[in-house]
């Protein structure tokens, strides 16, 4: 059995309390000890001398469901010292679905990427998953808006009694299979239709079986303080441990919002209700091209959408609300990340603007072109967000830190596009910016933020802290050195200072180099090691 000391560092253990110079010791997949000097025979040891050991980074929100299909190794996450991620957030997961969807989503990942979608239930995803093997630690949320597509697809409407029924079951039957927690996206068709009782039912369902509630609000801007407030209300009527996913005010208008939407969630935890939040460390958002149009535009599914889109005067109207209280510079924040035609893809990296100089047209005209070629198969980043509002997030007691991004690499289908530098960079930028560089965080306290009191949330048991017994995820790092080299121009830029990762023992890093070890594991409610 391989035992590793990991001699002279600067042990940061998780739990917040100040750091402290000492050895520790790594037995098989497990720590041994910690805090002492050892001389264990056969042991290899490693001189970290000037470095900081912590446990490995949990990214409590990604979206790598289907990329880990896709790279196993799960790169850009690994070279930032990721050990677990969770996915299925923001209400989309690649298990249970069924139904249309599953068709949907079996042609059109087949298409892009070569996937053979040869699941359907969260088990068989699970084998599909841990049959080639991952570098990384995974758990999964039961994503509420794959659900209702699945039995409801997207239309417009309340379910009936036995749909509801139905979607529960599904969502009891995957955390049954071990998920940890549910996710809604509510800014997104088709849980955007979805009135206060269904979410009510789907929340209790949770709080009952003792996982949290991971939830994109419904609004990031013009509604912000009512979308909190109605998650809240949600989580005092049923008790559900609520996670707010990447708290932010999006677009300049709106981010003096800020102070309500803290006072709202202070209150509320002053009261006795379970909400934390997760934010990452930029200014942009990423999502769908999509995701800014109405509501209704998207009611249908694609097909509809897109024929809505074609239609002069049903584009009048959704211009008239698209634009409304915009400024004459919206689409200059507009960046295309990712399309699928090979056509197209010169407009990556690109704002709208950009692109409707190019092609000699308006921006509107531009924008509803490139949703209709792509089929809505598109992304784009959104410059939306202040400095010192971000600021103010991070240094939060109650806000832990999570990408809200996939993994990504270098090359193959996942070094395609302009991705979000937070996917390469997430953990990095806070140690080297925000800890370093600003001192907004003390160096324990960024720890915490992304290791034990995620692992607390998640009900991640023995991950997270560096602590006698628990699994040997690990990320040994140069505090001198730590920083994020992604940006929104060069986004595929692993980043500096990252030594060493252990995954459950193993290597995953060694020297700054992705070993290509598969050590990660599938941790579920009920089986986590």
């Amino acid at each position: 059995m391989q035992k590793i000391i990991f001699s002279g560092g600067t042990i940061v253990d998780g739990s917040g309390l100040p750091s402290f110079k000492g050895d520790l010791l790594v037995t098989g997949d497990r720590i041994t000890s910690i805090g002492g000097t050892y001389d264990e025979a056969a042991a290899l040891v490693l001189d970290v001398s000037g470095l900081v050991v912590a446990p490995g980074f949990i990214d409590i929100h990604s979206h790598s469901d289907y990329y880990l299909i896709i790279d196993p190794l799960g790169r850009s996450k690994v070279m930032q010292g990721v050990t677990t991620e969770v996915g299925g957030n923001c209400g989309y997961a690649a298990a249970p679905i069924k139904g249309d969807l599953l068709a949907e989503r079996t042609k059109a990942y087949k298409e892009q990427f070569g996937i053979t979608h040869d699941w359907s239930t969260l088990e068989e995803y699970f084998d599909r998953l841990s049959a080639g093997g991952i570098s990384l630690n995974y758990a999964q949320l039961v994503g509420v808006n794959s659900i209702r597509a699945s039995i409801l697809g997207y239309e417009d409407r309340e379910p009936t009694a036995g749909e509801l029924d139905e979607m529960l079951k599904m969502i009891s039957g995957a955390l049954d299979a071990g998920a940890i927690g549910i996710s809604f996206g509510l800014a997104y068709s088709p849980l955007s239709y979805a009135k206060r009782d269904e979410l009510v039912a789907y929340a209790k369902l949770a709080a009952e079986r003792g996982v949290p509630l991971s939830v994109h609000i419904r609004s990031e801007g013009d509604g912000l303080v009512e979308a909190v407030e109605e998650v809240l209300t949600i989580a005092k009527k049923t008790g559900v441990s609520l996670q707010i996913s990447h708290l932010k005010a999006m677009w300049e208008k709106n981010w003096g919002k800020l102070d309500k939407v803290f006072s709202l969630i202070e209150n509320a935890i002053a009261e006795g209700v379970k909400v934390s939040c997760d934010r990452y460390p930029y200014l942009a958002a990423n999502t769908s091209l999509q995701s800014i149009l109405p509501g209704w535009v998207l009611a249908g599914g694609k097909e509809k959408t897109i024929d809505r889109l074609k239609d002069d005067g049903i584009r009048a109207n959704i211009s008239a609300e698209l634009m409304e209280g915009k400024g004459g510079d919206y689409w200059d924040k507009v960046m295309v990340s990712r399309l699928v035609s090979k056509d197209n893809r010169w407009m990556e990296g690109k704002t709208i603007t950009e692109i409707s100089d190019s092609l000699g047209k308006e921006p509107l005209e531009s924008y509803y072109g490139v949703l209709i070629d792509e089929e809505l198969q598109a992304d784009a980043i959104y410059v939306s967000m202040k400095e010192e509002n971000l600021r103010r997030v991070l240094s939060k007691e109650y806000v832990m830190i999570a990408s809200d991004a996939g993994t990504h690499s270098h090359n193959g289908p996942l070094g395609e596009g302009f991705p979000h530098p937070r996917g390469f960079g997430t953990f990095p930028m806070v140690l080297g910016k925000y800890v370093r560089e600003e001192g907004l965080i003390n160096l324990p306290t960024a720890i915490q933020k992304m290791t034990s009191w995620p692992a607390d949330k998640f009900g991640l048991v023995e991950r997270g802290r560096l602590e006698g017994g628990y699994y040997a995820d690990i990320v040994v790092f140069d505090p001198r050195s730590i920083s994020d080299r992604a940006s929104y121009s060069a986004p595929k830029e692993y980043p500096a200072g990252i030594v060493y990762v252990l995954v459950n023992g193993d290597f995953a890093v060694k020297r700054g180099l992705h070993s290509g070890a598969k050590s990660g594991r599938i941790l579920t409610k009920k089986r986590r090691s």
